[in-house]
């Protein structure tokens, strides 16, 4: 089990030393400043788990040095000491957000007290604050919310589910979570992807075959959707299935049986039937890739999975759940290397996301996993930036203009009739833009 690495900060130096060492006789890792300017450097390159300030110094004194680690080191705990004892101190530092305040001279037990109360409330509230989990999805967003809600309305329904959305969406993990909330939960899940089986094998996959049913089939085997009975199948890509393969699919959908590839007789199944795709079924339909007939037999209901762009505030849950479980708990994310997660747009998603930590994790040689680390991991990373609000309304009204004077062919009157603005104020936008038409 990992020690706690605690950060000690007073102009004191003998003080310190001296608390350094009474810490770490109890099995800390003490880490020293002796202004508040060298703790920041200190937390810049450090795992800290809790700081101990003192609350008079110079330069920069513990109500500065605290300003800061809100700001730039969220949720990490900070226990003031001070000389000073006085209650209106007191009061002010709790009030400010310190979780303790210890008068000199420090006593070992009431300071050990301090730093064992704060640690384990700060593992608790790690672990409930923001956080929601729904049978493996992770979520804080609205978005995702909206999702699991849903879910919890279709599951116990023994209805057919769409899942669409973006490829590393996510959207074998909602398929479980759907399975583990559903009356089916009993029974197995079972996955298959339709676009990575051959297609001549995944009639046989699906259906299973009797021996002698082709060459090669030296003898009976059991498909998934038998080995789905009482349970859910679940499956991903169904767009790429072949269109022959979709019409024996939709006759198991039908008549709620299987008959295996060379075989007489059919079997009865129960199973609960959960698909997905990223591709746009609607359009395969009319573009005769995909039966119509089958797409309302697998989309009675239907799930639509959120970009990760489009759920920003997951991100944060979502790394440190990777970083934690990858890496066995040894390892965590700066505040620095979090930020540069956040100015990404993730065009790969959940799963891009990811690849990134399994790759910051294992390139990553101390606890604290860098903001270098991460770009590292992703070439272009360090070159994306968070927009403001009146950048992201210049970018959409730039945008919404080069549209607009592109449907109409560059026709400006027909551009602001159709933008329902006066063609002089739209000369002004063309304008400030500086737009040719």
């Amino acid at each position: 089990m990992s020690r706690n690495t605690l950060l000690l900060v007073d102009d004191d130096t003998s003080l310190i030393e001296l608390l350094a060492m009474r810490l770490e006789a109890n099995n800390y890792d003490v880490l020293t400043a002796h202004r508040g300017t060298q703790a920041l450097q200190l937390l810049q390159h450090n795992a800290i788990d809790l700081v101990i300030t003192d609350l008079r110094m110079a330069h920069m004194d513990g109500f500065e040095l605290f300003e800061n680690i809100k700001k730039n080191h969220v949720g990490l705990p900070v226990i003031m000491m001070t000389a000073h004892g006085s209650i209106p101190d007191a009061v002010d530092a709790m009030q400010q957000g310190f979780v303790s305040f210890l008068s000199k001279p420090i006593q070992s037990k009431a300071l050990l007290e301090a730093i064992d109360n704060t640690l384990k409330n700060s593992k608790k509230r790690d672990s409930t604050v923001n956080k929601q989990h729904f049978h493996g999805l992770i979520y804080q967003s609205n978005a995702m919310h909206q999702v699991v809600q849903h879910i919890q309305a279709l599951a116990p329904s023994q209805a057919n589910i769409l899942i669409q959305g973006a490829s590393g969406t996510g959207k074998e993990v909602t398929a479980n979570a759907i399975h583990k909330a559903s009356n089916y939960s009993s029974g197995p899940f079972v996955a298959i992807n339709c676009g990575a089986v051959p297609a001549h094998l995944l009639e046989s996959e699906l259906f299973g075959h009797k021996k002698g049913a082709f060459t090669g089939a030296m003898q009976d085997k059991v498909g998934l959707v038998q080995s789905a009975y009482g349970g859910t199948l679940f499956l991903d890509e169904i767009g790429d299935m072949p269109m022959d393969l979709q019409v024996k699919l939709l006759r198991v959908l039908q008549e709620r049986s299987v008959r295996p590839v060379g075989g007489h007789c059919e079997q009865q199944i129960d199973i609960r039937f959960v698909s997905a795709s990223h591709k746009n079924l609607q359009q395969a339909v009319a573009d005769k890739e995909f039966r119509e007939d089958l797409y309302y037999r697998l989309n009675v209901v239907s799930i639509h999975l959120p970009s990760l762009h489009e759920r920003p505030e997951d991100i944060p849950l979502l790394a440190n759940r990777f970083v934690s479980r990858i890496s066995e708990g040894q390892k965590i994310i700066s505040p620095q290397a979090m930020t540069c997660l956040l100015n990404y747009q993730w065009p790969g998603n959940v799963r891009q996301l990811q690849n990134i930590i399994e790759h910051a994790v294992a390139f990553s040689s101390s606890k604290l996993i860098t903001a270098d680390t991460i770009q590292g991991a992703i070439p272009d990373l360090g070159q994306v930036s968070f927009q403001g609000l009146n950048d992201a309304k210049k970018q959409f009204e730039y945008d919404y203009i080069k549209k607009v004077l592109s449907l109409c062919q560059g026709n400006v009157a027909e551009a602001a009739k159709l933008a329902q603005r006066n063609r002089s104020d739209f000369y002004k936008l063309i304008k400030k833009h500086q737009i040719s038409c």
